[in-house]
């Protein structure tokens, strides 16, 4: 299986897509420049609210909504991190040894939150999932700092070892390399990719995992409550860090900080993969490239369509996602329980994609097409139960109800990936009336000298593409004029309007139009 990773770099986010065979499996988003309160961030918050009735406590880390912790997220070590903690920022002259503090009495599972805190309390910890719609993030008292072949937790002494490392020796050989090699007070999870690594690259990622922990105790310090102690790495790094294998044949990344960023990373965990991350510098949008933006618009709207003329309609409501199957108006069998079992495999295989591409979690309700024959039944469920087996994230998938519902419950971690394709009305932009769209061009053509007027020639206009081939027919075309005339180079770009624009400098950087072209093209009412 072939798997490419594209990386868009935007001014305001960044944008990374994950393709496998050329088809598009993951879009991850990231906000740039702001703190996304993503997961593995590390706080250090203060108490607002507890609430005896749920067994938690709400948390103030600096987001809108304050952060919720539960009793059993303190963790069983949460008396002695809060001992560290206190000596810690009461005496900023020195940094506590780590074994040196002495062990406090574990928190059991029946305790209630009420005893080990109160409103006003200050308390370290950490993202385990992002704001949701209206909720604000969920914490951990239990500190981790994640690498690609362990997770090292501060004051405990355990070391475990992965379920999928399902050779006995293996497991026996990681679990006794670590206990040789951990500082005293860690303990470590070895995760699946550990599996048979040598000593000197287990040995050499611990003590970077450690040292990011010491730079995390060091800002700490210094800092109030209410504050970001450590940022995880940014959503790049961290889907190389957990997917990244030899099936990677290309990273594209079309930003060059970004890009030696990435490198430099890879390098240290495969230094053999290294020349697999290359650096894109055409001038058509990386997305658009890649093919991208166009499977983004046809998997990610309402009705998703499969193989043989079936499709889906998906919709999210507040409790649930709910996807119904449907077989169109194509009938392939004569028997209706068979072509019911053909249609409901083939969407079986669309439904675990369009939950990975988009990211879905909770709880998700799939209405197939009904069938009475039980052994159908069953083999539907085995056969969805085989291909979520793929899936990364948490999940759980129930047998079709007597009503012909399968449930699926799967983790959710941070927002599911939204992509408005709907497009504003090409003719009159939404606002009613429009001017005799025959001038269109031209109008363009005055925003064109306009921005060279203000940036110079040299600048690039993205037109929609079905513009672009308008503007390029002919021998002499339009295209070509503006080139000879202004020095502007004309690229189409799949993620704009009909009527929308853009225009960019020759280093990427996209400019501000004078006017606005929608309010010459259209009148309001």
């Amino acid at each position: 299986m072939k798997s490419e990773l594209i990386v868009d770099v935007n001014p305001q986010e960044v944008a990374i897509a994950l393709t496998e065979d050329d088809r598009l499996m993951e879009v991850n988003r990231e906000q740039r420049g702001k703190d996304t309160f993503a997961v593995g961030n590390i706080y250090y918050g203060r108490v607002k609210k507890i609430m005896p009735a749920l067994n938690a406590a709400f948390v103030d880390v600096g987001h809108e909504k304050e952060a919720f912790l539960h009793y059993l997220d303190l963790g069983s070590g949460f008396l002695t991190t809060r001992k560290y903690v206190t000596k810690l920022v009461s005496d900023r002259r020195r940094i506590p040894e780590i074994n040196k503090i002495e062990r406090q009495p574990e928190c059991t599972k029946e305790g209630q939150i009420a005893d080990f805190l109160k409103v006003g309390d200050t308390i370290l910890v950490q993202v385990t999932k992002e704001p949701i719609n209206s909720k604000g993030p969920r914490l951990t008292a239990e500190i981790s700092i994640t690498g690609r072949n362990f997770v090292l937790i501060p004051f405990i002494e355990k070391v475990m070892v992965s379920n999928k490392i399902s050779r006995e020796s293996e497991r026996g050989r990681l679990k006794q390399l670590v206990q040789s090699i951990k500082p005293h007070g860690f303990g470590v999870i070895v995760r699946t990719v550990a599996e048979d690594k040598r000593v000197a690259e287990l040995d050499n990622e611990l003590r970077l995992l450690v040292k990011r922990w010491e730079e995390c105790v060091r800002t700490l310090q210094f800092k109030e409550p209410v504050s970001l102690i450590s940022q995880e790495f940014g959503r790049t790094i961290g889907i190389i860090r957990d997917i990244f294998s030899p099936d990677f044949e290309n990273v594209y990344i079309n930003d060059q900080s970004v890009f030696e960023e990435v490198k430099q990373y890879v390098e240290l965990i495969a230094p053999e993969m290294s020349k697999v991350v290359k650096l894109y510098s055409g001038d058509q949008p990386i997305f658009d490239k890649y093919d991208i933006t166009r499977q983004m618009k046809t998997g990610l709207g309402r009705t998703v369509g499969f193989k043989k003329g079936g499709y889906l309609i998906m919709d999210r409501t507040e409790a649930l996602f709910s996807i119904d199957v449907n077989s169109g108006s194509k009938k392939l069998f004569a028997d209706q329980e068979q072509n019911a079992f053909h249609f409901n495999m083939l969407a079986a295989d669309e439904i675990v994609h369009q939950l990975r591409l988009r990211d879905i979690g909770g709880i998700i309700v799939v209405d197939f097409i009904d069938m009475d024959n039980k052994a159908n039944q069953q083999a539907l469920y085995e056969h969805m139960v085989q291909l979520m087996s793929r899936d990364r994230a948490k999940h759980n998938v129930l047998p079709l109800s007597k009503f012909g519902l399968m449930q699926i419950t799967r983790q959710r971690v941070r927002p599911a990936v939204e992509v408005n394709v709907m497009e504003t009305c090409p003719t009159c932009m939404g606002k009613g009336k429009i001017q005799a769209s025959l001038f269109f061009t031209d109008q363009v053509e005055e925003q064109i000298a306009s921005m060279v007027a203000q940036h110079g020639r040299g600048i690039r206009l993205h037109l929609h593409p079905y513009i672009y081939a308008y503007v390029s027919r002919g021998i002499v075309c339009l295209k070509g004029k503006w080139a000879i005339k202004y020095g502007v180079r004309v690229i189409e770009n799949q993620s704009l309007g009909m009527l929308e624009t853009k225009f960019f400098s020759s280093n990427g950087e996209q400019l501000t139009l004078q006017e606005n072209l929608e309010d010459k093209a259209c009148e309001k009412q």
